[in-house]
């Protein structure tokens, strides 16, 4: 039997996959199914039979594009010699491919990470973590539970008995302090009032913490004791407050911030704020009684909680009739006036009084039986300061200054507030007053029996006008070499017009030394006329309401009241002293700034200011 035989071209081979891929490749670019035939020479049929079966028309978009890739990366990576170009674009390719990957990923089901994979990374759980991290460093102000916990512990851990009492007693409507000074007062009540500020966030009753000066300058020492404090024990370093705008702390989602505020006494916008207040020095505020009434605004709700605390100053200032009850028996009838025992030992444990403050004073003795001792030398302290000025200053008994040749009643006008007065001032800078002239004053060390001081003035910049103490720098412990080093620096410092040398003492060497250098010093031999002259001066320049100084600045004051009239050893002469003994000298300061007044005549009409000046630049 004979052997069938096949038509070949009667049978049609089968077509290759690739041909179905290029046909469709072709299509979703624009060939009609006739052009996709002919150039892959097909049957029409079978082209239009696969766009129908493979559903080409309904493709999406991603799927097309994505075909374009391959096809393109397909002939390049078998592309023999292949240049830069090539592979750069192999590369972008290969990315391209990776995005129409994850939409597809995207449109099956997937989530918005498919389509971005640093969403993913984003919202892991590590990734949360370092957030919130991030977000609590950049946080202004703010503070951890744990930190909040640190500050606690270390304010507790380091009070004294004196302190401990005032802590007990913070939540008093009112609290009146008379204290010696230099026992941690200022540092306590700023630690004091981020701690109660704390306290009354948590118990759901915010309450902002102000502290009221005698000056800006002095107000902001509770804002340094604040931000070494936090920064110091927590890392956090607090910002804001240095203005008028409060420091604002951040207490925490879902709380209130508690506000600190800086503020001087002399800025009416006081009366503004709400909350605890802290009175500093309230017994050298000058204009005290108008103060209190604008302080008492400041707390009328019930929640807060007044605080003045003060050193001793005069038995004439306005915070006296407040302190021993005279104010509050004014106008009562007799039957309804109560007595207020105010001495020593009805205070040293606190007590309360008919007005309902509870009132405090803690002398030196006081402080240093509750552990100060380390820090505090009574026999010191003694050595170095009158008896009287001890009582004053350690004891709490206030300076009777009927007496003195410059009365609280005469310095109070001239105390202000140089932070918002002298504009042109600006201590912070290196060269603080510009070019504008001041002049020296100096008061030299007796033998090694007190300081030495000097003071930087700056004279009236017309005839009558302020004279204004800028600076004053203790020179106590230096020899009369560094004394005068001393002055040369201020040269680099301020345009200096005037030096006023007391020659007594240490001070004719310092005398000869800087005349080396500035030739127009004036040379001042005390003597009874020359003390005569000196405070003649001084009264005429305050009584006309001609000088200024910063109101925070209570040992001026205190130095300017020591000065007192009385008789020569013969008797028969009155000049004027300090009470100068090598038990103190801490009237330095004002005999310092009489030596500069004096460089204008007591006839401030006539002329013979100096006109020449020194200045040394490095």
């Amino acid at each position: 039997m004979a052997t069938p035989t096949v038509n070949s071209s009667a049978v049609s081979p089968p077509v290759p996959f690739e041909a179905r891929r290029a046909a469709r490749s072709l299509y979703w670019r624009g060939w009609s199914v006739t052009q996709i035939a002919e150039e892959l020479g097909l049957s029409p049929n079978t082209v239009a039979s696969w766009k129908n079966r493979g559903k080409w028309d309904a493709a999406p978009s991603h799927v097309k594009v994505n075909d374009a890739i391959e096809a393109r990366l397909c002939m390049l990576i078998a592309k023999d010699d292949k240049t830069g170009k090539d592979f750069k674009e192999i590369d972008l390719l290969g990315r391209q491919l990776e995005k129409t990957a994850r939409v597809e990923r995207y449109r099956g089901g997937g989530s918005e990470s498919d389509l971005n994979p640093n969403l993913r990374n984003r919202n892991s759980d590590e990734a949360k973590e370092k957030r919130a991290a991030t977000v609590k460093e950049k946080r202004r102000n703010f503070l951890t539970e744990e930190q909040w916990e640190a500050l606690e512990k270390d304010f507790h851990d380091n009070l004294f008995d004196h302190q401990k009492l005032w802590w007990e007693h913070r939540e008093d409507r009112q609290r009146k302090i008379k204290k010696s000074r230099q026992i941690g007062a200022t540092w306590y009540f700023a630690r004091e009032a981020m701690m109660k500020g704390r306290e009354s966030s948590l118990a759901g009753e915010p309450r902002n913490q102000i502290f009221l000066s005698a000056s800006k300058r002095q107000a902001l020492i509770f804002r340094r004791y604040i931000v070494a404090w936090v920064r110091k024990i927590t890392g956090v370093n607090l910002v804001g407050g240095l203005q008028d705008a409060p420091m604002l702390i951040d207490m925490g989602e879902g709380h209130e911030p508690i506000e600190l505020h800086f503020l001087s006494t002399s800025k009416a916008t006081a009366q503004g704020e709400h909350g605890d207040f802290y009175c500093d020095e309230f017994f050298w505020i000058p204009g005290f009684r108008d103060l209190k009434r604008v302080a008492s605004a400041m707390a009328t709700h019930t929640i807060y909680k007044r605080t003045y605390f003060s050193s001793a100053s005069t038995v004439t200032h306005e915070a006296f009739p407040f302190w021993n009850g005279d104010e509050w028996n004014e106008g009562r009838k007799r039957e309804d006036q109560r007595d207020f025992d105010v001495s020593a030992a009805a205070l040293a444990k606190g007590r309360y009084m008919p007005d309902g403050s509870w009132q405090h004073m803690v002398t030196i003795q006081q402080a240093i039986a509750g552990g100060m001792g380390k820090f505090l030398d009574e026999a010191e302290l003694r050595q170095q300061y009158s008896e009287d000025e001890f009582r004053n200053l350690f004891e709490c008994e206030e300076i009777d200054d009927t007496a003195s040749c410059f009365p609280f009643a005469m310095l109070n006008p001239c105390r202000v507030d140089s932070f918002y007065r002298w504009k042109d001032f600006k201590p912070a800078e290196q060269r603080p007053f510009g070019s504008k002239p001041v002049w020296i004053g100096y008061d030299p060390d007796k033998g090694g029996r007190d300081g030495a001081a000097l003071a930087i003035v700056a004279p009236p910049e017309k005839v009558g006008g302020k004279f204004r103490l800028l600076e004053k720098i203790g020179l106590k412990g230096m020899d009369f070499e560094a004394q005068a080093d001393a002055i040369k620096r201020q040269t680099t410092k301020y345009n200096v017009a005037d030096i006023g040398i007391d020659t007594s003492g240490a001070g004719q060497a310092v005398w000869e030394l800087v005349c080396k250098w500035f030739m127009a010093a004036r040379r001042i031999d005390y003597s009874v006329s020359t003390k005569a002259a000196l405070v003649m001066k001084g009264q005429n320049v305050m009584r006309r309401g001609r000088f200024e100084y910063d109101a925070g600045w209570h040992d001026v004051s205190s130095a300017l009241m020591a000065i007192r009239p009385g008789l020569t050893k013969g008797g028969r002469q009155v000049t004027y002293a300090s009470g100068r003994t090598a038990a103190h000298g801490h009237a330095d300061i004002a005999w310092a700034l009489l030596n500069a007044l004096i460089n204008e005549p007591l006839d401030a009409s006539e002329a013979g200011q100096s006109t020449s000046s020194v200045e040394f630049f490095e």
